[in-house]
């Protein structure tokens, strides 16, 4: 039987081939997402039963860390399903679970909107009765949806159509009727994840596609889906932090000033940033290791565990990536290093929902012993 890593070493050539030109041509990594399907691992996190892996957090941690590593729109693109099969497994129909397990589904989370931002607990697009009683129209203008114009499924928000709560999740295909691509992207980072807006103009749906009864879409999102999105975004900080840290010691101890006859590692300086780097890079794999086991183990404090984790490798990321520029002065400019792509990959954790401001709200919310939502 293959294994996620077995899978993991089929596909991991075809990512770093093709992540150089991702990035410079803003383009969404087709090849990457084909290996991926072809080895299985979009249906990684689906039951063996439907023909999935029938893998964990663990399991998913492992493979967007190692897509970060190469390609950092391939692991946000995988990122971004995981997250939405989260759900879809726990509240989607069968046949659509099995197209996931099989691989024949991208799905993806539609829940930033321009009238709420990075807020995307209070969302503002509508859902309303159709005049058939049978369905619901839904409007709405999404600011940000990853693999937008590739996905086959989105997770979509919206308000209640009459329960109570700020929410109420919905399951839309991408082909719907209403339903289209209003923008491109060019982007300082992630430039090939796809992540553009979408407009819903009259979207009709069946009540069916609803994922949850109506209203509780928040509590859906929180409990089943956002340790997800927040575990797999620190193990994608995580990643990125491990490529440059490699490189910039590949740098240090390949790179030789003529002039004194020496490596650039015997100079202290540089040794000193790379062990900064070191530190801050094995420190937030820890707690993505400690969150994961965790999770998996239903640990007291396992939802304190998750609220942290992507704040601490985001700003992890972000401080390992801007020393990997100094460390490895100008050959870090150029685009063959890999650095300045893995530095401007990093910046985007931070803004993406919830953002780091956020979760430290959340967990001094938490601490205090106050809801992480609320006045």
């Amino acid at each position: 039987m293959t294994t996620h890593r077995d899978a993991l070493a089929q596909v991991l050539p075809v990512v770093s081939a093709h992540a150089g030109e991702v990035d410079s041509d803003g383009r969404f990594p087709v090849e990457a997402i084909e290996a991926l399907r072809a080895a299985g691992l979009l249906g990684l996190v689906s039951p063996a039963e439907l023909g999935g892996m029938g893998g964990g957090l663990g399991a998913a941690v492992e493979v967007i860390g190692a897509l970060a590593r190469e390609c950092g729109s391939t692991a946000m693109i995988l990122m971004m399903h995981y997250a939405a099969v989260s759900v879809i497994g726990s509240y989607g129909p069968d046949d659509v679970r099995s197209r996931v397990a099989a691989g024949k589904c991208l799905a993806t989370v539609a829940f930033s909107e321009f009238g709420s931002g990075s807020q995307f607990w209070v969302p503002v697009s509508t859902a309303a009765a159709d005049d058939s009683g049978g369905a619901a129209r839904l409007d709405a203008r999404k600011s940000w949806v990853t693999s937008a114009a590739q996905a086959d499924v989105y997770v979509w928000s919206s308000r209640p159509m009459a329960g109570d709560g700020p929410m109420t999740l919905w399951l839309v295909p991408a082909e719907a009727p209403g339903l289209r691509v209003a923008g491109g992207f060019d982007g300082l980072g992630l430039r090939g994840n796809g992540s553009v807006p979408v407009a819903a103009e009259g979207v009709v749906i069946g009540l069916d596609a609803m994922l949850g009864a109506d209203g509780t879409g928040l509590d859906v999102a929180m409990v089943t889906m956002l340790p997800w999105f927040l575990v797999l975004n620190a193990a994608f900080g995580v990643g990125l932090a491990e490529a440059v840290t490699a490189e910039a010691t590949r740098h240090l101890t390949r790179t030789r000033l003529a002039h004194l006859d020496i490596a650039l590692a015997e100079q202290p300086v540089p040794r000193a940033d790379l062990a900064r780097m070191r530190i801050a890079t094995d420190s937030a794999a820890a707690l993505l290791s400690d969150t994961v086991l965790a999770w998996d183990k239903a640990r007291p404090e396992a939802l304190l565990r998750v609220l942290e984790v992507k704040a601490a490798a985001s700003e992890a990321s972000l401080m390992v990536t801007d020393l990997a520029m100094k460390v490895c002065g100008g050959s870090a400019f150029r685009k063959e290093l890999g650095v300045e792509r893995r530095f401007r990959d990093a910046r985007a954790a931070r803004v993406m929902a919830p953002t780091t401001d956020a979760l430290y709200d959340f967990v001094g919310r938490a601490l205090c012993g106050m809801p992480l939502l609320g006045g």
